[in-house]
């Protein structure tokens, strides 16, 4: 089968089939860094990573770019706020934004280009726009784009521009312009503009670029006139993403990119999430209260990212306890025993099985339930056989073992998980060596000592569980550095 995505341009499930064989070159609309990102703006990051590792996974080499808006009315408010430029108040929220992905296990892209490192480049676009007769300057100096130069307008949006109705605004802004539906491309720069440090030198005076201008320059930057796909959230379809197609075919003559997707927003128990409500969450607020960055990364992933998700604290518990049984059944396959003169069982047609099954919910427009559902089918069918066999054969446990980690590959809760659990090689062959040290006490009838040595890993946060296999363990929050 072969990977499908809804395309918001045709409005179809369209066969994705990228411009360069084996390559594909993305670009996602990141957040603007005026504030520390919630976490709606993280379930988008985490569909974009979503993708990201699905198309890796499935053999692409892949150039994704996220871009950080450093330069709009938001962060010159925010600058002046605090009596700094937007150069000085923007940084540590970008730092937030990557810092918080990461600990989401979100990986890094190619490319995280900043607006304000790029505006020599707009400034010439712009210019290149004028001069074809697409956009024209203002008596203040602000630069529009007409939309009546060009005809394919609406073509994302569905929007109906003959019902647009004069002093009615396509794009809202303070700026005098021909045709209440044109667009601004470069803002002439005013008083406040000046003290944030958001004002630069072009052909029609000191001004700054318009914010749908900066993600189409950055993007043909970073990936060349045309992309295979573009990601943002559903609020941006129209105007941000119908005007970033207008100004960049108008600019280069040719498709702007080819499939479009739209994440559906994210609602806090029920209620749209806003600072009015108190229900405004922010990354950090999660894991003060004690949530694992893999239960977020979870839930996150929990719905169809074009459907509507409502995240709870229940959900959160409930996101906790299935990346726990993950992490447990990881562990009893580390720990099955294995012989090669075990009976043949059933492990590599399950592990098979769950493969097909995972596969064929991401290439259905990126299903991460039904994704997700074939890897917990995997491990209660893995279980169940498990149960029944005393070992199995080397080869039988490491198909499971692999089906396991590879559909983590694309999904990365395991790989966040035993990062913040603690689990490092070393840390590891303590808590085996525990586990020796509490077995040999226990055949020396030393059960003093081996009652105290489970009480120490279970002090390190790891709780022992003896079978009839042998003992294994799980851990329940980080362990220590071995010896502290």
């Amino acid at each position: 089968m072969a990977l499908k995505l809804y395309n918001t341009l045709t409005r179809s499930l369209d066969v994705f089939d990228p411009m360069e064989a084996g390559r594909v070159r993305v670009y996602a609309c990141g957040p603007t860094i005026y504030g520390h990102a919630h976490i709606g703006n993280y379930r988008s990051f985490i569909v974009y990573d979503l993708l990201h590792r699905y198309l890796e996974w499935s053999g692409y080499g892949v150039r994704f770019v996220v871009n950080l808006t450093d330069v709009d009315d938001k962060t010159i408010d925010g600058a002046l706020a605090e009596g700094v430029t937007i150069a000085e108040y923007t940084p540590p929220f970008a730092a937030s934004y990557v810092d918080g992905a990461r600990t989401l296990g979100i990986r890094d892209v190619d490319a995280y280009p900043l607006a304000t490192r790029y505006i020599p480049r707009m400034v010439e676009f712009v210019q290149r726009l004028v001069d074809s007769g697409h956009g024209y300057v203002a008596e203040d100096g602000s630069v529009y784009f007409s939309i009546a130069s060009f005809p394919e307008y609406g073509k994302l949006s569905g929007v109906d521009l003959d019902a647009v109705k004069p002093g009615a605004r396509v794009a809202v802004d303070e700026y005098d312009k021909d045709d209440v539906r044109d667009f601004v491309l470069w803002k002439a720069a005013k008083g406040r503009d000046e003290e944030a440090g958001a004002a630069w030198d072009s052909p029609w005076g000191r001004g700054r670029p318009g914010w749908h201008l900066e993600c189409s320059v950055m993007s043909l930057a970073e990936l060349g006139e045309s992309l295979d796909i573009h990601l943002g959230g559903e609020d941006l379809v129209f105007p941000h993403h119908e005007d970033e197609i207008a100004q960049s075919e108008a600019a280069t003559g040719k498709p702007f990119a080819r499939y479009w997707l739209h994440v559906k927003h994210l609602r806090v128990d029920g209620r749209k999430m806003s600072k009015s409500l108190g229900n405004f969450i922010v990354l950090r607020d999660l894991l003060d209260e004690g949530y694992s960055p893999a239960a977020i990364r979870h839930l996150l992933l929990s719905a169809h990212y074009r459907a509507e998700l409502n995240f709870t604290r229940e959900g959160l518990d409930a996101s906790a306890r299935a990346v726990r049984r993950l992490l447990d059944f990881e562990r009893r396959l580390d720990d099955t025993p294995v012989s090669d003169g075990a009976p043949t069982s059933a492990l590599p047609g399950l592990a098979a099985t769950a493969l097909d099954q995972f596969r064929t919910a991401l290439d259905s427009d990126l299903n991460s339930p039904d994704a997700l559902a074939a890897v917990f089918v995997l491990v209660s069918r893995v279980n169940s056989a498990l149960d029944a066999a005393p070992a199995v054969r080397p080869s039988e446990r490491e198909d499971a073992l692999r089906a396991l980690r590879s559909m983590d590959e694309a999904l990365g809760l395991l790989e966040v998980a035993r990062r913040d659990l603690g689990v490092d090689t070393e840390t590891e062959a303590w808590i085996e060596d525990m586990i020796r040290q509490r077995a040999d006490a226990r055949r020396s009838r030393d059960f003093q000592r081996a009652d105290e040595i489970r009480d120490e890993l279970a002090a390190a946060g790891v709780v022992l569980e003896d079978a009839s296999g042998g003992t294994r363990y799980k851990i329940v929050r980080a362990a220590p550095e071995p010896g502290s």
